[in-house]
């Protein structure tokens, strides 16, 4: 082919030279098997790219912690007692706003924020359980989203729950179908409640809704509505449950005088 090739610039005569079909047709055969021989080799490179594009790794029983149950630091009393197994999974934008709150000119702020970096620093090292803190690559996908909709859809992808103590992320986890669980929530169903026929003794601080009523707060925080009670604002009295009712905020007692 390179002989044709210079026999045809030969008869050009410093004119532009042309080819004729034969020598065409015999650079497009050439062009041809250089492809075909290095196709193969293009393929595999190919298919090694694209295995290098791996899909995130499942993690099972992921535990997703937000900021706010890790400030809190109830949570890490939990895991001690072997309540939760599984993976404590972190967030790089969860991590980010600790470091906001570590670095905050706002004394409280600052330092709830460096308690909640150092029992993070310290689970790590325990062997009861397995930290894993996630690169940004990881919640990549989700950019542009604020933090509490980047933990729920990452809870929600790798089938994991959240732990929180907010009360509104609590129930946007669960309307997306996610696991969520309020520490509060917790905290509020152990609390050693007393039962009808129990006696108490109470102060009341001020009226209730009905004008004879007066309220009371046990040292939990448990409100104690008595019966007849308005007019002994500012007294301890004696007291007997009478009933127990659940609300959403947690319950209430309701009592009789002694």
């Amino acid at each position: 082919m390179e002989k044709e090739l210079a026999k045809q610039m030969s008869k050009s005569d410093g004119k532009k030279p042309t080819f004729s079909p034969n020598l065409i047709g015999a650079i497009a055969d050439e062009v041809s098997k250089s492809l075909i021989t290095r196709l193969p080799g293009m393929l595999i490179n190919s298919r090694r790219r694209r295995k290098k594009a791996k899909k995130p790794k499942k993690i099972d029983n992921g535990i997703f912690l937000d900021t706010s149950a890790i400030i809190d630091s109830r949570i890490f009393e939990i895991i001690d007692l072997g309540l939760l197994t599984g993976i404590v999974v972190i967030l790089p934008s969860v991590l980010l706003e600790l470091k906001r709150l570590a670095d905050s000119q706002n004394t409280v702020k600052r330092e709830r924020g460096r308690k909640g970096l150092e029992e993070l620093e310290k689970l790590k090292k325990k062997k009861k359980i397995r930290v894993l803190v996630l690169s940004d690559n990881d919640e990549r996908v989700f950019n542009g989203q604020v933090v509490d909709e980047k933990l729920i859809k990452m809870a929600k992808m790798h089938k994991g729950k959240v732990i929180t103590c907010d009360y509104n992320l609590e129930k946007k986890a669960r309307i997306d179908n996610v696991i969520a669980v309020n520490i509060n929530a917790l905290a509020n169903s152990l609390k050693v409640i007393a039962v009808p026929g129990d006696s108490l003794h109470v102060k009341i601080s001020h009226l209730g809704k009905d004008s004879s009523q007066g309220v009371g707060y046990l040292d939990d925080g448990t409100m104690i509505v008595v019966e007849d009670g308005s007019y002994l604002i500012g007294k301890s009295v004696d007291t007997v449950v009478s009933r127990v009712i659940q609300t959403a905020s947690g319950k209430i007692l309701f009592a009789k005088r002694i």
